[in-house]
């Protein structure tokens, strides 16, 4: 019997592993989920992104046949939720719901605890909408022409909320700024939620909120939407001009809401997980809801998200740097 060297013994053992990686990985795909889920959302109950992920959830549940939450966390512009995580098992078991901050966070803070989008799965891109700029009605204007001109006649005087710095609200923002040369007061929270409640109550004058998150406080009276950031006009609001309509095509924004998973997660978990969010947000209750709440379905793949966000992240840069807010906390 012939003997084998430490380093023979270690060539072995790492071919055995390797050939017996991809078994292991159909097997954890098929017996793929075992226990309940959770769906973190870097922000307040109440927002475009809380909004969504309480529409899916119950129909994954379903799916799945066992409990998917919802776990709210804010703060830090959606980085604590973030960080959360980055730093959980990749086991598909944690996914993360985000939106534009997620790809400007990097150019805003110096220092993140995670690497973006390194420390990431994408998975899909679950569906997108413009914003809607909305005012509180003690502004006294009703169209977003008599709001640029008061701003105007008040420099530095009009004040903005926004669900934090960096977040998709706050650079829709910074374009206006740019393209209509004026000038806000910025106002952070934390989260969407206390971004809407702020306006509502009167804190601010101004805010940049997904169209789904503010018709209804619009309907009643307590908000007045200015603009959507689109090139047309959007379902949910169809008496809201777009921004195109009102000579300020330099401001169309369109957010997006993607899954992403911690890094390392298997791929045939990826490819499991994005195939059965595809098969729910196209049952038609699921489907009517998320459009309902001015969603525009998208459901891209993995590697077609990997490849938007690198993108976004060219984009929001370069707004950034020119804006001069590129690390400023």
């Amino acid at each position: 019997m012939l003997m084998q060297s430490p380093l023979a013994r270690q060539c072995f053992a790492l071919l055995a592993l390797s050939l017996g990686a991809a078994p292991l990985c159909a097997a954890q795909a098929e017996k793929f989920p075992a226990r309940p889920l959770r769906i973190v959302v870097p922000s307040t109950p109440g927002g475009g992104l809380d909004v969504m992920a309480r529409i899916m959830t119950p129909r994954l549940t379903e799916k799945w046949g066992t409990q998917v939450v919802v776990d709210n966390r804010a703060g830090a512009g959606g980085i604590i939720g973030t960080d959360i995580v980055s730093k959980a098992a990749p086991d598909g078991y944690t996914m993360l719901l985000v939106t534009t901050g997620f790809v400007t966070n990097p150019f805003l803070i110096k220092q993140l605890p995670y690497k973006t989008p390194q420390d990431f799965e994408p998975i899909t891109i679950v569906g997108s909408t413009p914003v809607v700029l909305v005012a509180h009605p003690t502004l006294n204007v009703r169209t977003i022409k008599e709001m640029l001109a008061l701003a105007k006649e008040r420099p530095d005087k009009l004040t903005f909320g926004s669900s934090g710095q960096g977040s998709g609200g706050h650079l829709s923002m910074v374009l206006m700024q740019r393209v209509a040369d004026v000038k806000f007061i910025h106002v952070p929270y934390k989260g969407a939620g206390a971004s809407t409640a702020a306006i509502v109550g009167g804190e601010v004058n101004l805010l940049f909120t997904a169209p789904g998150a503010a018709l209804t406080q619009v309907k009643a009276g307590r908000l007045r939407a200015l603009a959507v950031t689109s090139a047309k006009r959007v379902g949910i609001m169809p008496d809201v001009p777009s921004v195109t309509e009102v000579g300020l095509a330099g401001c169309v924004v369109d957010g997006w809401y993607g899954l992403l998973a911690p890094a390392g997660t298997p791929k045939v978990l990826i490819d499991r997980i994005y195939n059965d969010v595809l098969t729910v947000m196209k049952l038609p209750d699921v489907a009517a809801k998320l459009q309902g709440a001015g969603f525009e379905l998208d459901g891209r793949s993995p590697a077609q998200f990997k490849q938007y966000l690198q993108d976004e992240m060219k984009r929001w840069g370069g707004v950034i740097g020119e804006a001069g807010l590129r690390g400023e906390q």
